[in-house]
């Protein structure tokens, strides 16, 4: 909500209020604040309403106003406001409100410094890079086939799942061109960007150049750029919101409050999935720095506004930062959140890329916890055509895209079971290291996952299986204790493929021994006249 314009060459204050008194909305009707998305993602995951939902007490901000100073606008979730044009004087008349915990100074205007540390883009030309193509595959990827094909994500597009009916907010530095750009056509004309916000400079225009960044726009293109035979993006069906949070011209902890009230923004329009290609240790102030030990998931405000977002059912994709070649080499904030999932960079050869940040935490996490091709990803560059940028500015929209069409595949999961389900499809998810994480996620076998929990969920009492997870062997008992005449059994990998048939008759309790299977994951499936039993059943050493 903005009462009045801004005027960038006035400083920011952040005033703080104690409570959520006196407020016209209440908890028992959130459809007065939050669409009827949200409210459905809410009811979904039985997620409760709390004082986090209720937007700041209109009493306080008139109060505020009263002061003579000027709103920019209001973070429900940190409790306050923003303001600007505000003397020493006024300053003092806000300290004095009752309603009013602190104000501090939040972002100090000086003049523009030159555009730098974020725009890594077009590092290449496609003729440089190998262009891979499968004519099996329900799209044509042209250049970005190496980079969906590394995580299986064409196999998820084939089975029909390319993001339809998600809503993927992407909190960014600016996106230039895209609303002219023949390579966002297909969104355009679909209707699928939902809208557009500036949170930076609170009205501008997204698209413009006065945004000074085509960042937002090559990380969009990585998700839902459609030009067969050139680029298609990992969720090109899905419905994007795109919202400027970073301010390219200045690096200033103002920033990370510009992104909570993104996430609010995402949250209450109903926002499945947020990518954010963003992440702040150090600023133009070294007196708003960060050290290492507040990357631990609960000190700076930026991640707790990350876990808040997925303590609403949001699923908040992150890039783990370009930080691996400096003197801070790790991940920066929001990246440490334990409800993150914080993506880090390889190349097309599935090694590490060295600028890639790394982890652990500060408290000893694993981050990233997975990877996906950040090192000379194809993107769209602003001539039309594609280029190539190096950066988990774009490991992470990649991993964004495929999840929202995984979760698109099992929509009554939680963000944290797709989360989980990532991990566990990972190429060293026993074997974790600090560059990579988990590893490379294979988006096929995480749909497999979720496939056999959701056999195990359906299963019934017609059969007891015992023990699991068991080590050489398991037994098959009949539930009702009664001979069943006969049964098949089959067990599959998580890939689907057959490793065990065998018909067994006269059943009360079998044995079935498998010694040879290795450890992991695998469907038991007892066929029993004419009916099939389904039971997740895991192999231990």
């Amino acid at each position: 909500m903005s009462y009045c314009s801004y005027t960038q060459s006035t400083d920011e204050y952040i005033v703080y209020f104690k409570n959520k008194d006196q407020n016209t909305y209440s908890l028992q009707h959130p459809e007065k604040y939050l669409s009827a998305r949200a409210i459905e993602r809410r009811a979904r995951f039985n997620i409760q309403y709390n004082l986090l939902d209720l937007p700041v007490s209109t009493a306080y901000i008139e109060a505020v106003l009263n002061t003579g100073v000027s709103l920019k606008y209001c973070s429900k979730w940190v409790n306050a406001a923003i303001i600007y044009n505000v003397s020493n004087q006024q300053l003092d008349a806000l300290t004095a409100l009752s309603c009013v915990s602190r104000v501090s100074l939040l972002k100090k205007n000086t003049n523009l410094r030159n555009i730098s540390k974020k725009e890594e883009i077009l590092l290449q030309t496609p003729s440089d890079i190998m262009q891979l193509k499968s004519t099996n595959d329900f799209y044509d990827y042209g250049f970005a086939y190496n980079q969906i094909q590394m995580l299986s994500g064409e196999k998820i597009h084939n089975q029909g799942y390319r993001g339809e009916d998600m809503v993927i907010t992407v909190l960014d530095a600016g996106f230039i061109g895209v609303d002219t750009m023949q390579v966002f056509k297909n969104l355009w004309d679909n209707g699928r960007i939902l809208g557009s916000r500036d949170f930076v400079t609170n009205g501008g225009n997204v698209f413009a150049s006065t945004a000074y960044s085509m960042h937002g726009m090559a990380v969009l293109s990585t998700m839902g750029g459609y030009l067969p035979g050139k680029i298609i993006g990992t969720a090109p069906e899905a419905d994007y919101y795109l919202i400027r949070t970073e301010d390219p011209t200045r690096e200033c902890l103002a920033e990370e409050l510009y992104w909570i009230c993104g996430a609010e923004l995402a949250d209450s329009i109903g926002t499945d999935v947020i990518n954010s290609s963003l992440g702040y240790t150090t600023f133009d102030s070294i007196y708003e720095n960060h050290s290492y030990s507040d990357m631990d998931g609960n000190t700076t405000l930026i991640t707790r506004g990350a876990d808040i977002a997925a303590s609403k059912g949001i699923l908040v994709v992150n890039s783990a930062g370009n930080s691996g070649d400096n003197a801070w080499y790790y991940i920066g904030a929001p990246a440490d959140g334990d409800s993150v999932l914080t993506i880090g960079a390889v190349y097309s050869d599935s090694s590490y890329a060295s600028f890639s940040s790394k982890g652990p935490t500060s408290d000893g996490r694993v981050k990233p916890e997975v990877v996906a091709m950040g090192g000379n990803a194809a993107v769209a560059n602003l001539y039309g055509g594609i280029s190539f940028s190096s950066g988990t500015s774009f490991s992470s929209p990649i991993i964004a895209g495929l999840s929202a069409c995984l979760w698109q595949a099992h929509k009554n999961y939680s963000n944290m079971q797709i989360i989980k389900a990532i991990i566990q499809s990972a190429s060293q998810v026993n074997n974790f290291d600090y560059n990579i994480g988990y590893g490379i996620p294979n988006f096929d076998t995480a749909n497999r996952i979720i496939g056999i929990n959701e056999y195990q969920n359906i299963a019934d009492d017609n059969f007891i299986v015992f023990p699991n997870p068991f080590e050489d062997s398991f037994t098959i008992r009949s539930g009702n204790l009664s001979f069943v005449k006969t049964i098949s059994v089959e067990i599959s990998n998580i890939y689907g493929k057959l490793v065990f048939q065998k018909e067994y008759k006269d059943v009360l309790e079998t044995p079935i021994k498998i010694q040879s299977l290795k450890s992991g994951i695998y469907v038991l499936t007892i066929i029993s006249e004419g009916k099939k039993h389904p039971y997740k059943i895991i192999k231990v050493n």
